[in-house]
């Protein structure tokens, strides 16, 4: 059984592990990618993003995602993973459904949006069934973050 976990200081280190273990795996961690993983409360919480945690009855945190403000109304969804034991357990999904949740909540929320790899195949299909459209003008904008990033999607916000 998976629950959805609110960001706490003491879960920082498992933030940084899921996502530094997945990045590493099938890329090179990157100046923003540290960046990011050391610092989540400081550029996500207290910039008005939220950090997310799925946490399975047996086995404890096993994914973690978040909504990273970028801008006025809008906000990335980003360094979202899942331990390599647990893909396939629906924890994505789940963690997947509450960000969306989340930034839908927001009365600012006019972009969400996300950069990926065409190498992320699975994970790309989760967003495109969760509705997330590619979107050439959310690569010009916001592509050039990552070296890794060919693909940019972004989700129709219905406010």
């Amino acid at each position: 059984m998976l629950t959805i976990r609110p960001y706490t200081d003491d879960l920082a280190p498992v933030f940084r592990a899921i996502n530094a273990a997945w990045i590493a795996e099938m890329f090179v961690l990157e100046p923003h990618d540290e960046h990011v993983l050391d610092h989540p409360r400081e550029v996500i919480v207290d910039a008005g993003g939220t950090v997310l945690f799925a946490e399975d009855t047996d086995h404890g945190i096993v994914g973690t995602g978040a909504l990273m403000p970028t801008g006025p109304g809008e906000y990335e969804l980003t360094k979202m993973g899942v331990l390599a034991t647990a893909r396939g357990s629906g924890a994505g999904a789940a963690l997947l459904d509450a960000l969306i949740a989340h930034a839908r909540a927001l009365p600012d929320c006019r972009l969400l949006y996300l950069l990926t790899s065409s190498r992320c195949a699975a994970a790309i299909r989760l967003y495109e069934r969760a509705g997330f459209v590619h979107d050439a003008g959310v690569m010009a904008r916001f592509g050039a973050t990552y070296a890794r990033c060919d693909v940019a999607m972004r989700l129709p916000m219905e406010n």
